[in-house]
């Protein structure tokens, strides 16, 4: 006989081996919502769609939201998971349209995914409401007839920011209808807007902005968010406008318990835990073995394809295996949309992915949700356990940390994560290299004059510098007061919104023939593909066999091994300028620009449900160099003198190691879009120096912003290593014994309490 959720879990409790893992058990009971009535002055068809749906009333955010929205004001709502955001845009957007069916509207989604979701939403509005509305997806699925009616008809048109970017703007001319009455711009999942990616996407909306205005339309924002602890900042930044925060929800929210589980140590010194991903599929089982539909988050790639397979071994029917799936980055659309129909259907109950699912693609209603990792901020950790509770009844949502400082404050200290607000969500689209490459993409669609309004029209920011550094590049030239396009390259084409780059490596698998079976972004190919590595894709290990580097191509071929690969990347720094330095501080702490240049060197085989290290192999791929922002600080010789240097260089690494975990509690950030270096003799000045950069070219502002905050990251590294139960080092506080050295985490302290000691914060 089946259990459900609230019977699986009393199993839990009562387990003495799983409650002994347990630092933090909350129990989150059911609240009514709030309800307002129904505009009056909302049309008949959409009142008539409502009521067949079964809505009488509305939450008492979306109501607001519609008001707001009627009296011409930008909007960002910022309410939890499954709380009726997208009505509260879709029913002023709907209304509208059906009242003046010249109204356009333009949705801007994060992924392809989304867009479609949104498509199948409005179309079911408007069935239930017996009207039509000409609504479109448009991205690189849409087939050539359906673009060019999305062009002649369309009154809302569904997208994401490459599409904008790559095939709207530098395409307005064919968009002419869309931009002469565009009323309405919705951005929804705007938290995901942040970093790299946001300071792209802001400049996106800068471009739409100038073009609107050449079109002589001036649309209203809606924008929509998961918790973030700035939203009026972030919506402002991206859209340029005075926007209304609503983030007080009125929808009811479904009982559920929220689990910290700390996975057990293994060994006496109590330097090693069992892994999370052992501890997390252990948990998912125990639901998925009774058909409760469950999904696991896991932090990377690997990860997800480990869990997928860790799960299926527990079967041994193939009929069941096949109801489990991996969903992440690197899938082809195929197989994503039958995986999303699947969950949808209920003929999969367990799934793994990575942060793809975080989204609000519509795959039902989960009732448990399992973390294998710390999903690297509070916002991301609340949007991911807003996946399970989306139905009456009880829900479930597990955080298991790993091995990572970062994960063993969050488990050790959920007071922390409880009481904490969400972070700050940064982005920096003045970044000069950003900048400078959608000034291009921008002087390609439209000419810029040699006056105040049009130089300054972009974001506010003196642009007259980039635009002549184009002319001498010959990109642009100047007559009179204006400055052309002379090129024929097509700029979008070579600017990728996500990363640093935009040549993504194919991976094709030789087995039988040869298949198209994934994508590798340029950042992570010399991790995941080099030559000699294991290729994870659905489950199943394919052996990369050749990495072709200058066509972008790794070959593969289907394998049964016991192990995987993990890769190192070995990094130099070199300080390029000092822009600032911080003498209220004994570590005297700089900001500048870093040339960094990163190489993988050697790979290890890690075998399967073990982990143990069974052979390595070396790597040989180009050097990748990149121009960044940094902040680094020296160890001063009062604190670090009589130090062997011999132990200098675990010092500095156990340092960095915390460091590099600690700082993204105090930044919008994940881990990896930070990078660390140290040097016991810098080339800068050679003192003993650590290094913080930000992992995208020009940075983010996320190393200015540690170096704002520095003394509370150091804080917050000493009462974590202070409090860390090893005896002498451990991935959960300084990095493992072995691997930097014996004594290093008691010389870790001694030099955090001399730099802190007389801090004032």
């Amino acid at each position: 006989m089946k259990k459900n959720v609230e019977t699986v879990l009393s199993e839990l409790r009562h387990d003495p081996r799983f409650i002994s893992c347990v630092t933090a058990w909350h129990h989150f009971p059911s609240t009514p919502g709030e309800y307002a009535e129904i505009p009056s002055q909302l049309h008949p068809s959409l009142k008539k769609s409502l009521e067949k749906k079964g809505i009488l009333s509305l939450y008492t955010h979306q109501k607001e939201a519609y008001d707001r929205v009627s009296n011409g004001e930008n909007v960002c709502v910022v309410t939890p998971t499954a709380s009726g955001k997208t009505m509260c845009y879709n029913l002023p957007v709907l209304d509208d349209i059906l009242k003046d069916p010249n109204t356009r509207a333009l949705y801007i989604f994060p992924t392809k995914a989304l867009a479609q979701d949104q498509q199948a939403e409005i179309e079911d509005i408007c069935r239930n409401g017996e009207f039509s509305v000409k609504s479109f997806t448009f991205d690189g699925d849409t087939p050539t007839q359906k673009r060019r009616l999305a062009k002649q008809v369309g009154q809302i048109i569904i997208t994401n920011p490459d599409m904008c970017h790559q095939a709207i703007l530098p395409h307005h001319t064919t968009w002419a209808r869309l931009f002469k009455s565009l009323k309405y711009v919705v951005i929804d999942e705007m938290h995901n807007y942040r970093g790299v990616f946001g300071s792209h996407v802001a400049n996106v909306l800068r471009r739409l902005m100038r073009i609107c205005e050449f079109y002589g339309s001036s649309p209203q924002f809606i924008l929509a968010s998961a918790t973030i602890a700035n939203p009026r900042e972030l919506a402002e930044i991206l859209t340029g406008k005075a926007v209304a925060v609503i983030d007080q929800s009125g929808a009811p929210v479904s009982d559920k318990d929220f689990i910290f589980c700390n996975p057990p140590v293994v060994d006496p010194d109590k330097s090693t835990r069992q892994s999370s991903i052992d501890v997390a599929y252990r948990i998912a089982s125990r639901f998925i073995k009774n058909d409760i539909q469950t999904l696991v988050f896991a932090r990377s790639r690997m990860s997800c394809e480990l869990l997928v397979q860790y799960l299926r071994d527990s079967y041994y029917d193939e009929f069941e295996r096949n109801k489990i799936q991996g969903y992440r980055g690197g899938y082809l659309p195929n197989e994503r949309r039958a995986i999303e129909k699947g969950i949808r259907e209920g003929s999969i109950i367990g799934v793994a992915a990575t942060n793809a699912l975080e989204l609000g693609i519509d795959i039902g209603r989960l009732d448990v949700v399992v973390m294998s990792g710390y999903p690297g901020t509070i916002a991301s950790t609340w949007q991911q356990a807003g996946r399970a509770g989306r139905r009456q009844g009880k829900s479930a949502a597990f955080l298991v940390a790993g091995a990572s400082p970062l994960d063993q404050f969050m488990v050790m200290n959920p007071e922390y994560f409880f009481a904490q607000t969400p972070e700050y969500a940064l982005i920096n689209p003045d970044n000069p290299y950003i900048l400078s490459q959608h000034v291009k993409c921008a002087a390609y669609e439209l000419p810029f004059n040699d006056t105040p309004e049009s130089l300054l029209g972009f974001g506010g920011v003196h642009i007259e510098y980039i635009l002549d550094h184009l002319v001498e590049e010959k990109i642009l030239y100047k007559s009179g007061s204006r400055w052309n396009w002379s090129s024929t390259s097509f700029p979008a084409a070579s600017i990728s919104l996500r990363s640093a780059s935009n040549d993504n490596f194919v991976v094709i698998d030789t087995t039988k023939g040869a298949e198209v079976i994934g994508e590798v972004d340029w950042a992570s190919a010399p991790m995941l593909i080099h030559e000699g590595a294991i290729y994870m894709h659905q489950g199943r290990q394919y052996h990369v066999n050749k990495l072709d580097y200058p066509s972008r191509k790794a070959y593969v071929k289907e394998v049964n091994v016991d192990y995987y690969t993990d890769a190192n990347l070995a990094v130099a720094v070199r300080v390029i300028s000092t822009d600032r330095v911080r003498e209220d501080l004994l570590l005297l702490p700089k900001l500048g620009d870093l040339s960094v240049t990163g190489v993988s060197t050697i790979y290890k085989k890690i075998k399967l449900y073990t982990n143990e290290n069974v052979g390595s192999g070396e790597i040989s791929i180009p050097d990748m160099n990149m121009h960044t922002q940094g902040m680094w600080f020296s160890i001063p010789e009062s604190i670090c003198k009589g130090i062997d240097l011999r132990l200098m260089g675990g010092l500095l690494s156990g340092l960095a190691n915390v460091i590099l975990n600690i700082a993204p509690l105090f930044l919008m950030s994940d881990k990896n879009d930070l990078g660390v270096a140290v040097e016991v003799r810098s080339t800068y000045d050679g003192t003993p120096t650590i290094y913080l950069y930000d992992s995208y070219p020009g940075g983010v502002g996320l190393a200015e912003k540690a170096f704002e905050v520095l003394p509370y990251i150091l804080k917050a590294c000493f009462e974590l290593v202070s409090a860390c139960p090893c005896s002498d080092g451990c991935p959960g506080c300084v990095g493992p014994k072995e691997e930097i050295g014996s004594g290093v985490k008691s010389l870790c302290l001694k030099v955090l309490s001399g730099i802190l000691e007389g801090v004032e914060m």
